[in-house]
This record gives structure tokens, sequence and C-alpha cells, in this order.
């Protein structure tokens, strides 16, 4: 019964934000839109994006920051809503269902070449080289626990769940690539339904020992901050995540400039220094718009 109140939850906040994003769109002045999802690195990568395009074509861009969850983006821009947002490329396999009742390809090229072709194939959206960093999930815990039992990988943990409490978020309990999944392949079983929570509130929780297991972001800046550790998944269940570009055709066939301003970034940001980019967001509390700038003059002014 649970479940299915959270499934209504979720439809309903996912035809609420379309709906805002229709209703914004409809006013907006500026030429292209860009939206980001709902945590820091993606208001990160949103403004990277929107400031890339506007330093690099002189086009006025709209952001819509924290527009929603995967699946929100994703609906958004195949139904012309946006024009373009970063995804993740293992999160893209799953919210596009091209791989559907199939394996997500392991291997970061195959899967690339994939959802390029699919994407363009199913939803006339262009998939654009990645920007040089991954941010795979990260099943966590606190590391004085995790020192004092020697647990390192998932397989050692699934000892120990029986004895925990997990919180995640709704995404996760819900994907393919997600909980279902992970929890069959490392037999993961806990001493209570996991509690599905607000993507905000899972490391606070963990901190103050409300829960004992959750799934971040291999580039959240505060994992080591706050004294987790991120459990290796030594049966390799999650797919490759590259952060890579969105963006429609219709909108590159309309601002050339566009496609060369955005396959500048290629390759542009390693794991470290996005992890440092959300620390500086989340932990020293500065403005994402001023981090970005540093980030792109910074980038500039490199040989």
């Amino acid at each position: 019964m649970k479940r299915r109140i959270c499934w209504h939850f979720f439809l309903a906040a996912l035809f609420l934000s379309i709906a805002a994003c229709q209703s914004n769109s409809g006013n907006s002045g500026g030429d292209i839109i860009v939206a980001s999802k709902d945590f820091t690195e993606q208001d990160i990568l949103g403004e990277l994006l929107a400031q890339q395009i506007e330093n690099k074509t002189g086009l006025k861009v709209d952001r819509r920051p924290r527009l929603g969850g995967s699946y929100v983006c994703h609906q958004a821009i195949i139904n012309g809503k946006i024009d373009a947002y970063i995804e993740y490329t293992g999160t893209a396999a799953t919210v596009s269902k091209l791989f559907e009742n199939q394996k997500i390809p392991s291997n970061p090229k195959t899967l690339f070449q994939a959802l390029k072709q699919g994407y363009a194939k199913s939803f006339q959206l262009t998939v654009m080289p990645g920007l040089g960093f991954e941010n795979t999930f990260a099943i966590v815990m606190r590391g004085d626990e995790a020192k004092r039992y020697n647990i390192q990988t998932l397989s050692q943990a699934a000892q120990y769940t029986p004895q925990w409490q997990a919180g995640f978020g709704y995404e996760f309990s819900e994907r393919q690539d997600g909980l279902p999944g992970l929890a069959k392949t490392y037999d993961l079983q806990f001493a209570k339904p996991p509690q599905i929570m607000d993507l905000g509130l899972i490391y606070r929780a963990l901190l103050q020992r409300q829960i004992d297991l959750t799934a971040g972001n291999s580039t959240d800046g505060q994992i080591a901050r706050l004294g987790f550790v991120i459990l290796q998944d030594d049966k390799r269940y999650f797919p490759p995540y590259e952060a890579v570009p969105i963006v429609r055709e219709a909108t590159l066939a309309k601002y050339p400039q566009v496609r060369t301003a955005i396959a500048d970034l290629a390759g542009l940001i390693t794991a470290d220094e996005m992890q440092r980019l959300n620390y500086e967001v989340e932990g020293e509390l500065r403005d994402v718009k001023e981090v970005v700038r540093e980030f792109l003059q910074k980038k500039q002014k490199q040989p």
C-alpha cells in the first residue's frame, strides 16, 4: 500500500513539474532553455552548460534549475519543453527504456555509442561527448563502523545488513539500475524495509545514526568530509554513469554554434574537480554561478 501511495505522489509530482515547465517556457524570452535535476551537482552542471552557451554564442539562456528527477527531465526534453540538460549514461539507459529487459552495457564506450544512436532514432536528441567524469551510485556507510567490522565491499556488508536500517531516495528505490537489482545481486536483507527519504536528508540521517546504509553519488563532496566511506561494488552491478549533455536536434539545427560551444566542454572536468565543486557549494555555501564562473575562467587560462 505504501508503495502504491508513493507511486501516486511521484506521478503527481511528474505532471506538476512538466506543467510548470510548460508554463514557464511559454513566457520565456530566452533562446535556449537549460534544465537541471534536483541536487547540488546538477545545479552546478546546469549552470556550467548555461554559462558556456552564453559565453561562446551570445545567445540568452533561460535556466530551469531543480526541474525534477531523471524521468521529469527526460519527458520535458522529448516533449520540447527544454532544450538541454546534463544526464548520466547509466541513468539515460534506464529512463529511456532503450535497454528494457536487457543488460545495460558495462563498457563506457559501448554504452555511449548505443545511447547516441538510440536517442537520435527514438527521440531526435543528440548525446554529446562526456564532460570527463563519472558519477556512479555510491553505497555509503559510516567510516567508523566500516573500520570496526573491516567492511570494504558490498559483499562484506551483506553479512551485516539484517541488523541495519537502510534509507534511500525514491528514485533509487524504484529504478531498474537501483535498489531492487542491487538487493538481488548482493542478497541484501534489512532489519526493516528501507526508509524512502529526500536526497537532501540522507547524509544527515546517516550521521545521526537514524540509518546505517544509503545510496549517494560518488562525487558528493560530503562523503569524505563527514567521515563516510563508499563500499566497493565488487560484483560490478552498476553500469557506467558518465556525465553527458543531452540536446534537442531541433535546437542544434536552429543554432549550430551551440554544438561547438557544448563540444568544448568534453573532458573538461575530472571526478576530483567535480567533488571539489560540489563541496564549494554545499560545504562552503558559495553561490553556484560564482563557482562555475571561476571554474570556467581557470580552465580558459590553462594551456
